[in-house]
């Protein structure tokens, strides 16, 4: 994808899938909403989740968006991350994220709730595969 189709696709998909290296050594994925902020992709997750911790421990990250059914569909990136593990200004990651999901929706109380057991997530990327099966014209 070019730059600009990877923006539009970041903008147009809600759910990253994010890996994360678990304490037995092998990849935990687990779902989650995210924000696009200038290069990097920032989410939240609980303090005492499994990928905080593995963060912790491991601060890599890899990162992966798909779409499509069918193969001639098939479309996503990649994203090998730095990650970084932020507890302070928790409540900025809630709303950026509850601006994207749930425009409209005065959800200040819950954030400021949740933030307490929350920390943010900031992913910048090392490295970037994207692929576009559309393109390839029924020619595999």
């Amino acid at each position: 994808m070019t730059e600009e189709e990877l923006a539009s696709f970041l903008e147009d998909q809600k759910v990253v899938t994010c890996a994360t290296i678990g304490p037995n050594g092998r990849p935990h994925l687990m779902p989650l909403w995210f924000v696009v902020d200038g290069d990097d992709l920032r989410g939240w997750t609980y303090a005492k989740s499994q990928k905080t911790k593995n963060l912790e421990r491991d601060p890599h990250a890899t990162l992966q968006i798909e779409s499509g059914v069918e193969y001639q569909e098939l479309r996503g990136v990649m994203m090998e991350c730095d990650a970084e593990v932020v507890r302070e200004g928790v409540e900025e990651f809630g709303t950026a994220l509850f601006e994207r999901y749930a425009p409209g929706i005065d959800v200040g109380d819950m954030i400021r709730q949740q933030a307490p057991k929350r920390v943010g997530l900031r992913f910048t990327p090392t490295r970037t595969v994207s692929w576009d099966h559309r393109k390839l014209g029924g020619t595999y």
